[in-house]
């Protein structure tokens, strides 16, 4: 196995505290070889921490035929300008998210790593959640029946007065933390269709002109409703997932997950009846039956537990190495993207004092 040799934009809180320490425990799969950051003070830490290049220019890596990956964890507004660049340079590109704020940014940098034959990823590493992906098993059992309702819910309470909070460097939370739950509500929706869109902002907290609460409905023909909530003004939060269906339903946070359900061919066969009811006394009666529910739970494994972003980070690294160095698809695929600025452009449009 050859490392991939990958150089870092951006030394900040996610290039050095997410990318940089995460490659540094996968050595067998990346080399950090450089990195790029305005700061000296950053610079002199990336050469200390990781021991690899610095430059504090990234345009001075262009030409650099050693490099193998480039991870774009700049500034949000300056996604789409870098990452064009080093697509149109050649390199394949992993950016973070969010990766764009309008779907014809997107399709411009889908053009670019076509034409140059590069890969074009987004760090949406939370679709390997193991609390989601084993919502989505549970689901996919069918003891849950058909899905009515799933809901999504990434809340807390806190107040913020950094440049996320800032409509003009794409922050706020839709853009800054929404890219995660509304990638898992469109999993959980369907990715064959494109859903119709109910969105409200609002600002509670936050220091900036940016929104810090988000509520979002999808919604479409033969669908579930899955409802997004993204807010920093949940004093009470908890659940971050509860799934309603036709047979029980699930709760539960990214540690622990519990769900409840019936088997209808256990269950008493029951038909529509026009006249009202009454018991065998004849008295009034309300529709009452005895069913057998069936209970289980999931609890995330202890050796995970403390590690859950790096266990997250660690499979879509390996997700991303198979694609660059086997030719293997892209499991968060560019078309999802697209389909996710598209629904995060139609809340903005909702919203448009947010835009």
């Amino acid at each position: 196995m050859n490392p991939l040799k990958v150089a870092i934009i951006g030394h900040g809180r996610s290039g050095r505290n997410i990318h940089a320490q995460s490659l540094e425990k996968m050595k067998e799969y990346f080399y950090i070889a450089a990195v790029a950051d305005q700061s000296e003070e950053r610079r002199l830490m990336a050469e200390r921490d990781f021991g690899c290049e610095t430059v504090a220019d990234y345009r001075e890596l262009f030409g650099r035929k050693d490099l193998d990956l480039i991870v774009n964890a700049s500034p949000s507004h300056q996604h789409v300008p870098i990452s064009l660049e080093f697509l149109e340079q050649g390199f394949h590109v992993l950016c973070e998210k969010p990766l764009a704020r309008k779907v014809e940014d997107v399709d411009r940098l889908m053009a670019a790593a076509k034409a140059s034959g590069k890969t074009l990823a987004v760090f949406q590493q939370s679709r390997f959640n193991p609390a989601f992906v084993q919502v989505r098993n549970v689901i996919a059992s069918g003891v849950l029946g058909r899905i009515v309702q799933a809901r999504v819910a990434y809340n807390g309470f806190a107040r913020r007065w950094d440049w996320q909070t800032l409509k003009s460097m794409n922050g706020g939370n839709l853009l800054n933390t929404g890219p995660h739950p509304v990638d898992q509500a469109l999993q959980l929706f369907g990715t064959d269709v494109t859903p119709e869109v109910w969105c409200r902002m609002d600002q509670a907290n936050s220091f900036g002109d940016a929104e810090d609460y988000v509520k979002l409905i999808l919604h479409g023909p033969g669908k579930p409703l899955v409802d997004v909530e993204i807010s920093s003004c949940d004093a009470y939060a908890k659940d971050h997932y509860v799934i309603q269906g036709t047979h029980g339903g699930l709760r539960g946070d990214f540690h622990h997950l519990e769900w409840t359900y019936f088997r209808p061919e256990e269950s008493p066969q029951q038909q529509l009846e026009e006249q009202p009811l009454s018991t065998k006394e004849g008295n009034p009666a309300y529709c009452s039956e005895e069913l057998t529910w069936y209970k289980e739970s999931w609890d995330i494994p202890e050796n995970v537990k403390d590690n859950l972003f790096f266990e997250m980070t660690r499979t879509y690294y390996e997700m991303l190495y198979r694609t660059i160095s086997e030719g293997q698809p892209l499991e968060v695929t560019m078309d999802e993207i697209r389909t996710q600025v598209a629904v995060m452009e139609q809340c903005f449009a909702q919203n448009p004092k947010f835009q």
